[in-house]
C-alpha cells in the first residue's frame, strides 16, 4: 500500500528527531566524560577546613596562576593575605577581584622584583617595619624557560629569580617568621628537580646555556634549599617545605613555543584543558601545606597531590646543599651574616 504524504513526512520527521537526539546524548556523554577526566586529572583537593584569622601570609608572584589562587582560598579562610608582585596594574587587579570574591579586604599589596637583590630589601625592610607577623611564606613565582637574561643583579635569570631570589627573600624576612611560630615556608619546586644538576663552577650557565635545563637546575636548587633550611630551623617552630603542583595551565608556560603559536595552540588547547590542572587545582598541594593542622611538625619534606613524596635523591645530597646555602648566601651577600650566626652557634654548644 502506498505511503501518503503526511506518513513520508512523519518518517523523516521522526528519523531527523532521532538523529539529533542521538547527537545529542553522544555530544553530552562526551562533555561528561570531559569532565570526568579533568577531575581526575586535577587530582585530590586540600580537605582542611581550617580557618586563618590572625594569620598573615605573603606569597609571591600572586597576581595570576597558582599565586592568585592560594591567595584567594587562604583570604576566604580570613588570613591577611599580602600579595609580593611584580607587576604592580596585575596585582592590583587581583587584589580586587580577592578581596570582591572572598569579601576579606585584609588583602594588600607590596612591590617585590625576585630579579633584584634591592627590591628584595626593600620589600622585607618593609614587611618588618608593618607586620607584627609572618606566620606563612609562599615562594610562588618563577620563571621557566625564558631566553638567556641576566637579572639586575648579572644572575642567569632562572637561576637568580626562582633560587636566588626566594633564598635571600626568606633569609631577610626568617627573624620575623621565627618570631611568629608556628610558622611555614612552602617554596614550590617542580617535578623538573629530577633533571637538574648543581654546577658549582658554572651555577649561572655561562659555559653552556640551556634554558630547560637551567630551570630544571633552578628547582633541583629549591628542593635542596629546602632541605637545608628544615634542618636549620630545627627547634624553632618554623617549618620548610617544596611542593611539586602538577602540570598546571599558568602563564608560567609563556616562553615555550607552544604558548606562541597559534597552530599549536589550536591543536593542543583542548587537550592541554582536559589533561592539565587548572591554576586553582594547581594550588591545592600548596594550600594544604599552608593549613593542615597535620602538617603543623613536618617540615624537609617533598609534596605533591596533597601528599608526601620522595622527591629526587639529589635533592636530599647534605653535602650539596650545605654548599649550595653557602655559595648562595656570599652571592647575595649573607656570608658575613651567616658565618656570625654560626660562629655563635658553636660558641653557645660549647
Amino acid at each position: 500500500m502506498a505511503r501518503g504524504p503526511g506518513e513520508w513526512a512523519d518518517m523523516a520527521n521522526r528519523f531527523f528527531t532521532t538523529k539529533i537526539a542521538f547527537r545529542v546524548t553522544v555530544v553530552g556523554a562526551m562533555a561528561g566524560l570531559t569532565v570526568l577526566l579533568k577531575d581526575w586529572a586535577g587530582g585530590p583537593q586540600c580537605k582542611s577546613k581550617v580557618r586563618m584569622e590572625g594569620k598573615t601570609v605573603i606569597i609571591t608572584g600572586s597576581n595570576t596562576g597558582i599565586g592568585k589562587e592560594t591567595a584567594m582560598d587562604l583570604a576566604h579562610r580570613g588570613a591577611k593575605v599580602i600579595l609580593a608582585c611584580r607587576d604592580e596594574k596585575k596585582a592590583l587587579k587581583a587584589r580586587k577581584e580577592i578581596i570582591t570574591e572572598s569579601g576579606n579586604p585584609r588583602v594588600v599589596f607590596r612591590k617585590l622584583d625576585l630579579a633584584s637583590l634591592k627590591s628584595i630589601r626593600d620589600f622585607a625592610s618593609e614587611i618588618d617595619i608593618e607586620e607584627e607577623n609572618v606566620h606563612v611564606l609562599v615562594n610562588n613565582a618563577g620563571i621557566m624557560r625564558c631566553p638567556e637574561w641576566k637579572t639586575e643583579d648579572g644572575f642567569e635569570m632562572q637561576f637568580g629569580v626562582n633560587h636566588l631570589g626566594h633564598f635571600y627573600l626568606t633569609n631577610l624576612l626568617l627573624d620575623k617568621i621565627k618570631a611568629s611560630a608556628p610558622s611555614r615556608i612552602i617554596t614550590l619546586s617542580s617535578l623538573a628537580h629530577h633533571r637538574g644538576e648543581i654546577n658549582f663552577d658554572d651555577l649561572n650557565s655561562k659555559e653552556n646555556y640551556n634554558k630547560s635545563q637551567a630551570y630544571s637546575n633552578s628547582k633541583l636548587s629549591n628542593v635542596l634549599f629546602t632541605h637545608e633550611l628544615s634542618k636549620r630551623l630545627k627547634g624553632t617552630g618554623v617549618t620548610a617545605n617544596s611542593v611539586h603542583p602538577g602540570i598546571v595551565r599558568t602563564e608560567l608556560s609563556r616562553h615555550m613555543g607552544i604558548s606562541k603559536s597559534y597552530f599549536s595552540s589550536f591543536f593542543w588547547g583542548p587537550i592541554n584543558y582536559i589533561v592539565l590542572k587548572s591554576p586553582k587545582q594547581g594550588a591545592q598541594t600548596v594550600i594544604d601545606c599552608a593549613v593542615n593542622d597535620k602538617l603543623e611538625d613536618v617540615s624537609g619534606k617533598y609534596f605533591k597531590d596533597c601528599a608526601k613524596v620522595e622527591c629526587n635523591a639529589k635533592g636530599k645530597d647534605d653535602d650539596v646543599a650545605k654548599k649550595l646555602w653557602q655559595v648562595s648566601a656570599e652571592i647575595v651577600g649573607l656570608a658575613e651574616k651567616q658565618d656570625e650566626e654560626e660562629n655563635k652557634m658553636i660558641y653557645n654548644n660549647h
